[in-house]
């Protein structure tokens, strides 16, 4: 059990961390279109495989509606409450004069910290689907990595705080997961809300922050295209007995 959970933290802190250290080779030649709807379709299927149909198999439709309820109305206030800063839709949140690489951090943390706490309930009703689930959001959180780093570059004129910025979300991550996995482990008996808060977090921030994003540039087949096969290898991981 041990080694999964280290394996796991190593997932969540490394997506992020690699999605920075690329972006800043590869950043200027890169279009992430398809990426971000690749990521998006990862996520949108992990909310239900990992998450909302596991729900299902250890409590009632009722817990399972008022959890993903529940966790959209969260993530919801969070975002409208924070300010915080998205690279296509501008700032969000309340009004604050700040500077921009905060707000964008604030961005990626809002991102980020949802996966983790998710990735942690999922493993506690499961070893097997956390594993896949933080397998997941390490993949879609490469993209991101890139397209947050990729401006914080600009901001900043160097690579050092970008990439930091990188590392310290994915730590903020794996500490979220480690709180997931703890209420769970303590609290036996909310894991199908938590399993369904969850899925309701990662459903908003899918279809509120990630979709947007990638159907900005107007490539609207290229991001279908990249959303189509992330839903598939989720899928694909999902079939993996272990």
């Amino acid at each position: 059990m041990d080694r999964e959970i280290l394996f796991i933290l190593a997932l969540l802190t490394g997506g992020t961390t690699l999605g920075s250290l690329l972006a800043v080779p590869l950043g200027r030649f890169t279009d992430m279109t398809f990426s971000l709807a690749f990521a998006g379709g990862v996520m949108l299927v992990a909310s239900f495989t990992s998450l909302i149909l596991p729900a299902l198999h250890v409590g009632t439709f009722l817990h399972v509606t008022l959890g993903i309820c529940s966790g959209f109305l969260v993530m919801m206030m969070i975002e409208r409450t924070v300010p915080h800063q998205h690279v296509v839709k501008g700032q969000e949140g309340i009004g604050v004069r700040t500077k921009k690489i905060y707000l964008m951090v604030l961005g990626v943390l809002i991102h980020n910290l949802p996966e983790g706490f998710s990735v942690g309930v999922s493993t506690s009703y499961s070893l097997k689907d956390g594993t896949v689930m933080a397998i997941a959001i390490a993949l879609q959180d490469i993209p991101e990595g890139m397209v947050v780093t990729m401006p914080l570059v600009v901001l900043t004129g160097g690579i050092l705080s970008p990439m930091l910025v990188g590392v310290v979300s994915g730590l903020a991550e794996s500490l979220f997961f480690l709180l997931g996995l703890y209420v769970m482990e303590s609290w036996h008996g909310v894991l199908p809300w938590g399993l369904a808060f969850g899925g309701g977090a990662m459903l908003y921030v899918t279809v509120k922050e990630v979709f947007p994003e990638a159907y900005a540039s107007g490539r609207d087949t290229i991001a279908t295209l990249g959303f189509l096969l992330g839903s598939l290898v989720m899928l694909w991981l999902d079939s993996f007995q272990f």
